[in-house]
């Protein structure tokens, strides 16, 4: 019983880690309605500019943390200003390939720029595990999954509660009627952008400290897209839900099935759940249907 609980502890530890990086790409659709394949490669961006003000620039944790996210929303305001304003009103296909092509850069990129940085992130967390009734709880795994609802739980409220989150959702509702009752498209498009590049380094941060060395992140961020389509495209509260659910999932799978099914029937199993869901409910378990005329 007490491996049983171990296993769900761990996997949804885990999936905690997954929603700052689901989240940004949330924080995107909601704006724009604009998919982003470039997802895990803008988070290992953000945690290689982490790692490089650390240990090249001799920086504190907390200046390269600052220095990162200021560094992430510059990046995230010139792609906006630069590549995805002219694209603006064209076809969603021209969007899509651009992340694809963005994504394709920064990974290539960031291997010759950085490739002298070390590849880990130190966190002043034990890594010594707690006991709770005879359940071991990785103490690294807890703390940056607190952080993690943290944030999801701010994200919420700055959609729901501030006036930049109001504007992003009457954005997100109709473009043309925010425009016309005075709403600076163009602005809050910059703005999100800005904040996703803050989520990456985030999120790259705590995966890459969890993760221990390397970033893999990259590869993480293909997990993402089980996890948006489950909580819903337009839900933000739904992202943390969905991937504690895949965290979970995948540590069953991996725990009870692989030794079946063969090794790395985990890292689909989140695929399945993926094109049941798409099959049963299209628009995921928060997400909202969109309207249709009659």
């Amino acid at each position: 019983m007490t491996f049983h609980l171990t296993v769900l502890v761990d996997g949804a530890l885990t999936g905690a880690l997954y929603s700052p990086i689901a989240l940004s790409f949330v924080i995107v659709y909601r704006a724009s309605g604009m998919i982003n394949f470039a997802l895990g490669e803008w988070t290992m961006l953000a945690a290689v500019l982490v790692a490089g003000s650390l240990w090249t620039l001799n920086l504190g944790l907390t200046a390269s943390l600052v220095a990162a996210c200021l560094g992430m929303f510059a990046i995230g305001l010139a792609l906006n200003r630069v590549v995805l304003r002219p694209l603006q009103g064209r076809p969603v296909i021209a969007l899509i390939m651009v992340t694809l092509g963005l994504g394709a850069l920064v990974r290539g990129g960031a291997a010759i720029v950085f490739r002298d940085v070390p590849r880990r992130i130190p966190l002043p967390i034990s890594p010594e595990p707690i006991a709770v009734h005879g359940v071991l709880v990785s103490t690294d795994k807890l703390i940056t999954a607190l952080i993690a609802v943290v944030v999801v739980v701010l994200a919420t409220w700055f959609f729901r509660s501030s006036r930049t989150g109001l504007a992003l959702r009457a954005i997100a509702d109709d473009q043309q009627i925010a425009m016309a009752m005075g709403i600076d498209v163009h602005r809050h498009f910059a703005i999100t952008w800005g904040l996703v590049g803050i989520l990456s380094v985030i999120a790259g941060t705590l995966w890459t400290f969890v993760a221990g060395t390397g970033f893999g992140v990259v590869l993480v961020g293909l997990k993402v897209f089980p996890i948006v389509i489950l909580g819903g495209l337009d839900s933000v509260a739904g992202t943390l839900v969905a991937a504690v659910v895949v965290g979970v999932l995948e540590a069953l799978a991996a725990s009870y099935l692989d030794e079946l099914l063969g090794g790395g029937f985990s890292n689909i199993a989140s695929y399945l759940v993926l094109l049941a869901m798409l099959l049963a409910r299209p628009h995921g378990l928060f997400g909202r249907p969109a309207p249709v005329r009659v």
